[in-house]
Formats: C-alpha cells, structure tokens, sequence
C-alpha cells in the first residue's frame, strides 16, 4: 500500500505502524487486485466527535492505469459493507470541490452529500495534484444505512436554477461571473458550476484556477449557512463545465443530525 501510495501521489506514505495500529481498533484497509498485484486501495479510521461515532474514510487511491473502470466506487461499496458489520452508519472524508470525477463518484454514485466547507484544509500541499493552491475541501457525510441512499431524488422532479454565471475566455477555458444570492430564497434546487477539467486549467491558466478557488469558496460557504447541502454533480462530457446540485438539507432523509 505505502508503495502504490508513493508512485500515485508522489509524497511520502501513511507510516506502517499507524495504518496496522488503526485497522486493528474500529479502522478499515481494503485492497483491489489484479491477480496479486494490489492496484488500488482505501484506508479509514475511528473518528469521533460531538458524541458521535463514524469512520473517517482517509485515503483512495487507484493505479492510473486502472482508473476510469470503476474501481473506486467497487472499493467504497466494499467499504460500506464492512463499516456496517462494525456498527458504523456514518463514514466521511474530504476531496477537492473542483475535481469534477471525486465530486461525481462521491454524490452522484455514492450518494453522499456535502454541507461542510474546510478553507485550506490541509495546508500548502506540495504533491502533484494539491501543489500551488489552498487545499479547500468538501467534507462529505455518507449516511451508510439511511433511506437517503435508496430514495429516489425529489430534485429530478424539480426545475433547477442556476445560482451563478459562467462564460468563456479566450482560450476556451470557463470562468465565473456574479452569482444571484437572491435565489436562495426560493425553494428550488439550485446548480453551482465547477471546471469539467481543474488540472487543465491549473497547467494552462494558473491565476484562473485561483479564481476559481476563491469564487466557489465563496459560494459554497454562503450556501452552506443557508441550510443547502450538495447532493449530486451532473456531468456533461461536451461542456466545459459540470454542476453541483444543491438542496435544503432538511429535505434530506438522513436520519440524523449533522454533527459538524
């Protein structure tokens, strides 16, 4: 694990003797292979806090050469699975609002939803993916044996709109303009846009990528306050942009209270 950790993210791995000493009280390492050569895995831990149990689900990752055929989400349903047999009916984790492929496994698939915004979780990051930028992250709540996850979203039925502009700039890469907080006082799902493709921008347009970092933090923070929670990301292989869909928490068949 710490071997296929190093050559994904190209940073120094999770030390050996936390990993063996978490999955041994309430944590949970998971492995995929092809044949016996280990191509992905997840590793979580026990969290606790306001007097609430849940595992933190902290690392998953997958070879590049294994990406895209649904390894990631096979790893979290296995995870799932075994999270119940421990009695959790929580798990959660962070990722990168702005990556397009984590927001749709994690909402879209998993159906987990997001009402908590962390500025600069983890600090300067200095790995291939997190280098340059604040390292802001969704906190994501997976209600593991809700009827959330089974329901049928009352949204699809709903006419979204859209909370803030986006256009594009002379190379073709999206920006955002000025959002229309005054919808927030409607009862529709609104549509908030992300970058389908983050990484291109940051190579090909640094200080774009930044703005786009302050503007959504902006955004997902007001809306947050206001009791939204992101549900789902919709894709869209030909736009530029793809959009997270996001509804009054309390609409939510979660069964519990948020603890954050």
């Amino acid at each position: 694990m710490q071997a296929l950790e190093t050559f994904i993210w190209n940073s120094e791995p999770i030390p050996t003797h936390q990993t063996i000493t978490a999955a041994k009280n309430g944590g949970i390492i998971l492995g995929a292979y092809d044949d016996d050569k280990l191509i992905g895995f997840s590793y979580g831990f026990a969290g606790f806090s306001n007097k609430k149990t849940y595992l933190c689900s902290h690392v998953l990752g997958i070879h590049p050469d294994y990406r895209s055929q649904g390894i990631g989400a096979a790893l979290k349903e296995a995870q799932k699975e075994e999270a119940i047999k421990k009695g959790y009916d929580l798990i959660t984790w962070t990722y990168d609002p702005l990556e397009s492929v984590n927001g749709y496994l994690n909402l879209s698939k998993l159906k987990a939803i997001c009402s908590t915004y962390i500025e600069n979780c983890y600090g300067d990051m200095e790995d291939n993916l997190n280098q340059g930028l604040p390292s802001d992250r969704f906190q994501v709540e997976w209600w593991i044996q809700s009827e959330h996850l089974t329901e049928d979203p009352w949204w699809h039925k709903d006419e979204y709109k859209l909370l803030v502009e986006w256009d594009l700039d002379e190379s073709g890469h999206p920006f955002l303009m000025k959002e229309n907080f005054s919808l927030l006082d409607k009862e529709n799902p609104l549509l908030v846009p992300i970058p389908s493709n983050f990484q291109r921008i940051k190579k090909e347009a640094f200080p774009l990528a930044v703005d786009w970092r302050t503007k959504t933090r902006k955004i997902f923070q007001r809306v947050f306050q206001e009791g939204y929670a992101a549900v789902e990301l919709l894709q869209n292989t030909s736009s530029p942009v793809n959009y997270y869909v996001l509804v009054k928490r309390n609409t939510l068949k979660l069964g519990n209270e948020r603890i954050w």
